[in-house]
């Protein structure tokens, strides 16, 4: 009998990078389907909207037929479940990601214990690249289209150039 397994890679993607594209590559090696959900993140103050990040998002996937992207609001576990997911994909750049993500992974393992979390680090030349970095840099007026897709730079050099925030 053949399953057709389905992935959620969750973030904010304010903005998305190469380095979460490199994650959503090698996922869909591992996973019939992916599914890239942009949480709305009332825990943190943005620089795109929801909106904003959704398209850059959808943009960056649209390569991929067995790849899509929505926004999510809510428990993440609830949005997996809703989806038939069967995985969590998360992205490790670091040793100090991995204390929060096995937080993360536990407590989701407790509200949905059928859902695995699957931590994927990204390959060498992106281990080091972060959205709160790629911002940063950008706003600041430095170089960031070797991290970004050019439809995100083009992105955040309009937002640079407005001076202002959504």
């Amino acid at each position: 009998m053949s399953r057709h397994v389905i992935a959620v890679y969750p973030g904010t993607f304010d903005p998305i990078t190469l380095g979460h594209e490199d994650i959503v590559r090698r996922a869909r090696e591992l996973f019939d389907e992916v599914i890239v959900a942009v949480a709305v993140a009332h825990h943190k103050k943005t620089l795109f909207t929801l909106d904003e990040r959704l398209a850059m998002v959808q943009e960056s996937v649209a390569k991929w037929p067995d790849v899509r992207a929505e926004a999510f609001d809510g428990l993440l576990s609830h949005y997996v479940r809703t989806k038939g997911g069967k995985a969590m994909v998360r992205g490790l750049r670091a040793v100090s990601d991995f204390d929060y993500e096995f937080q993360l992974a536990g407590m989701n393992s407790k509200l949905a214990p059928e859902v695995e979390s699957v931590f994927l680090t990204p390959s060498g030349r992106y281990q080091f690249v972060s959205s709160t970095l790629v911002r940063e840099i950008a706003l600041l007026g430095g170089d960031v289209a070797q991290f970004t897709s050019p439809h995100v730079w083009q992105r955040l050099m309009e937002r640079k150039e407005a001076g202002k925030k959504p």
